[in-house]
């Protein structure tokens, strides 16, 4: 069986579908990871066989219309949604001529995209594969495919569509007790398995001192503004009785060494490690960042500040093992006040350990590759 599994512009969307894309490789099967370019190296680093199939990044995507023309954030949250939408919608049209390409010479018999992945169900469309939506994290918003559809309504036209293509499955490494209600299926349930590129461990990594926090703003942050937000967030927990180490790429961590900040420790950090020696992480609601500290049974303080993440955020934090701040609730008083609750009390860790024991009773990649193999069947 030759599958083909497409990934997203981000690290996260690679570290989600890698361990499904391994285990069917280690199955037996012949596997390849499409990505853009600027993602291949996340790809080879966990191990995946990986083919470019766009030069163009992201933000590059989400900003630039097909014409050129230099995009505006809308401000309204709702629009956003959409907005984003249009950007995996350009990205999928601009990986589709090189999908082809790949797949005149290596035919997939199975097809599988993350979850804003649009150029796998029309690949998949176009070869008549089955064709498998994989979950990057807990959920995306629905208004995101229908700014997707709308985006690529001339490619849909040639295929004969106005909708986007139905998944054959849903593969989900939600959480059951986390997910949005009204969710479209089949669902076939997969436990979370955290991947991230790793290094070499020191003792501290995995053996906490006192009480510790990590706090990361993700695998993205690269910007002056970016790193100023992180050093102030960890100078407001720095101000509690607490460890801090800081989860950052290593450019991002030696600014932060220079400007003195109050870390432990800081630097590319393995989450998969270094959480089960902390009592909280604080970060940006991340949905990969979300599922490590899950399924590490760690509390967590999140604070997103970007429309799509508040809801996934929410739904952790009414499940109670987090507390999200949004907006202008994100104050200096408010953060520390909030790491200080969730460091002190139990009752959020207890909650986080619930849900840790339903992710491990999901089946592993290993089982879910039958799955795979039953629907090319």
């Amino acid at each position: 069986m030759r599958v083909l599994f497409l990934t997203g512009g981000s690290p996260a969307t690679v570290f989600a579908v890698a361990p499904l894309a391994a285990a069917t490789r280690l199955a037996g099967h012949d596997v390849l990871v499409a990505a853009p370019a600027d993602m291949t190296p996340m790809v080879t680093g966990v191990g995946l066989p990986a083919v470019a199939i766009t030069g163009g990044a992201m933000l590059d995507f989400m900003f630039i219309d097909r014409s050129g023309r230099r995009l505006t954030l809308p401000a309204d949250p709702a629009e956003r949604v959409v907005f984003n939408g249009h950007g995996f919608g350009r990205l999928a049209a601009a990986s589709l001529p090189a999908l082809e390409e790949l797949a005149a010479s290596w035919r997939p018999d199975l097809v599988v995209g993350g979850s804003l992945c649009y150029a796998a169900g029309l690949l998949a469309a176009k070869l008549g594969v089955p064709y498998v939506r994989h979950t990057w994290d807990l959920g995306e918003p629905p208004e995101m495919d229908r700014g997707a559809a709308a985006e690529l309504a001339t490619e849909l036209a040639a295929l004969g569509r106005t909708e986007l293509s139905v998944p054959d499955l849903w593969v989900d490494i939600c959480p059951p007790a986390l997910r949005a209600p009204g969710l479209p299926g089949p669902r076939q349930n997969m436990r979370f398995t955290p991947v991230n590129l790793q290094r070499p461990l020191e003792p501290w990594m995995y053996r906490a001192a006192r009480r510790r926090v990590c706090v990361t703003l993700g695998s993205r942050v690269t910007g002056a503004d970016e790193i100023a937000h992180l050093t102030e967030l960890i100078t407001m927990v720095g101000s509690l009785d607490v460890e801090i180490v800081v989860a950052a790429p290593e450019p991002v961590a030696a600014a932060l060494r220079e400007g003195g900040v109050p870390a432990a420790h800081a630097g590319w950090l393995p989450l998969d490690v270094i959480l089960p020696t902390c009592r909280v992480l604080v970060h940006h609601g991340g949905g990969q960042s979300a599922l490590n500290a899950l399924r590490a049974g760690v509390a967590q303080l999140l604070l997103p500040d970007i429309p799509k993440m508040v809801e996934p955020c929410e739904r952790i934090a009414r499940h109670g093992s987090a507390v999200v701040l949004v907006g202008e609730e994100q104050s200096a008083g408010r953060i520390t006040a909030a790491v200080a609750d969730l460091v002190s009390a139990d009752s959020y860790t207890r909650r986080a350990r619930d849900v840790r024991a339903e992710m491990a009773a999901q089946p592993a990649a290993a089982e879910v590759v039958g799955v795979l193999e039953r629907l090319v069947r």
